[in-house]
């Protein structure tokens, strides 16, 4: 590794409102997970944000990993935020969101996040498709044309869940702009969704730019396979 990379560990997590497959909302467990895989930097979806009377689970769960927090809330739930979050142990120097809602459907946003890695800004996008057909469609276009804009340079990761479990075109749209991370070279059970017993691949990770995969992993621990209702797909990451 020469003095200009750095390598990284990134996740993606589907936390289902820190709602386990047992029924119970334990932010706490959510947390025990995360500090297992011992990431640099976490994309959430599905998390609860700060309400009037408290942070909710976004504050909580930064709390209790010592990371820094920004969301990108899509709609309000029960009275709280409710969306997009990521944690980074390193600075957060900007955040944007795009607007991926399509007709009547759940309202959806992109969360680009630029995070500084000793003098490189890594630029992470953390992603929530839509479960219709059509729908993501129309976010796939959208989101192939955000990330493939060239005054966005250097390391670029667009990572989530994106509700497509076959090769629809989403994964098409992405795979012409950015590479595409094949989970068949890591992983011999490549399914994240349901956690318990996953039947469904809906979690993915491209990247573009000076980015190296070294390694891609899901966490299978007794915990993870209760804590939500995907699991946390993991990626050691060399960026410049």
């Amino acid at each position: 590794m020469t003095s200009n990379t750095r390598q990284l560990r990134i996740v993606t997590y589907n936390i289902h409102r820190c709602r386990g497959l047992d029924g119970r909302t334990r932010p706490d467990r959510i947390a025990d997970v995360l500090r297992a895989v011992g990431a640099d930097v976490v994309a959430l979806q599905e998390v609860i944000g700060p309400g009037a009377i408290s942070g909710g689970h976004a504050e909580s769960l930064g709390a209790a990993l010592g990371m820094g927090w920004v969301m990108a809330p899509t709609r309000q739930l029960r009275g709280h935020q409710f969306g997009n979050v990521v944690l980074s142990r390193f600075p957060i120097v900007q955040h944007s969101e795009q607007d991926l809602t399509w007709k009547r459907c759940e309202p959806r946003r992109l969360q680009r996040v630029d995070v500084s890695v000793d003098g490189c800004t890594m630029h992470l996008y953390n992603v929530h498709l839509g479960t219709a057909f059509l729908e993501r469609r129309h976010q796939a276009r959208r989101l192939a044309a955000i990330v493939a804009d060239h005054r966005v340079s250097g390391p670029k990761l667009v990572l989530g869940d994106f509700n497509e479990w076959m090769r629809g075109l989403t994964t098409k749209l992405l795979s012409e702009k950015l590479n595409s991370v094949d989970l068949r070279q890591y992983l011999v059970r490549r399914r994240t969704y349901p956690g318990v017993f996953p039947i469904l691949h809906l979690d993915h990770i491209y990247y573009a730019g000076r980015v190296e995969i070294l390694d891609v992993s899901l966490l299978r621990t007794r915990l993870a396979l209760v804590a939500s209702d995907h699991l946390p797909l993991v990626a050691d990451v060399r960026i410049g």
